[in-house]
């Protein structure tokens, strides 16, 4: 198992679509156990395969504190559904970041709920009904495989503050990452 390196924002992988998986192989198995062992690293609770710069429809979670699927996991093709999130502007308690905008945290409204359809790493279909935390987490990766980062659904001033943070650390054009476990992006 390895630690990848992390793409940031501007990384034209990060904002195009991923594409489906349709080998279930070895090289599957050693991206996902890779992808796990970056996510300890960073340290983060989800990864998905366009941040370590491969476009492949494949997230990763490590969140335990949720009684509603393991404690780490693998959705691999999935699909995923949500009820629409409360109007209004979001609060501190919905504030959360992302390792290809790292160290950097904004509010953003999520539907407390999300209903996840994918595939296990032998292909085999699962589903998972989630909430509160965990369905944030399932929506911020699942926006990944569509070339969505969290930060291009803030609304204003949120929206305004990313902006800013993009341009004072000069991302947002290809060919920047960070190393989990060699760069202290995170803290």
């Amino acid at each position: 198992m390895a630690v990848l390196p992390i793409v940031i924002s501007g990384e034209p992988v990060l904002h195009r679509p991923a594409a489906p998986v349709t080998e279930f192989d070895a090289e599957l198995r050693t991206l996902v156990d890779d992808m796990f062992e970056t996510t300890v690293a960073a340290p983060g609770v989800g990864l998905a395969a366009p941040q370590v710069g491969i476009g492949k429809r494949v997230f990763v979670w490590m969140y335990d504190e949720q009684e509603e699927a393991a404690p780490r996991g693998v959705a691999i093709n999935p699909e995923l559904w949500i009820s629409p999130p409360e109007p209004g502007i979001p609060g501190e308690d919905e504030v959360e970041g992302c390792l290809s905008f790292p160290g950097e945290r904004f509010a953003l409204r999520r539907s407390p709920r999300a209903l996840l359809r994918a595939q296990d790493i032998d292909g085999k279909p699962f589903e998972i009904t989630a909430s509160g935390w965990f369905a944030r987490i399932l929506q911020h990766e699942y926006d990944h495989l569509s070339g969505l980062l969290y930060v291009d659904r803030l609304v204003h001033p949120e929206h305004r503050g990313a902006q800013k943070a993009q341009r004072k650390n000069g991302w947002g054009r290809p060919g920047l990452s960070w190393m989990p476990g060699v760069d202290d992006l995170e803290g």
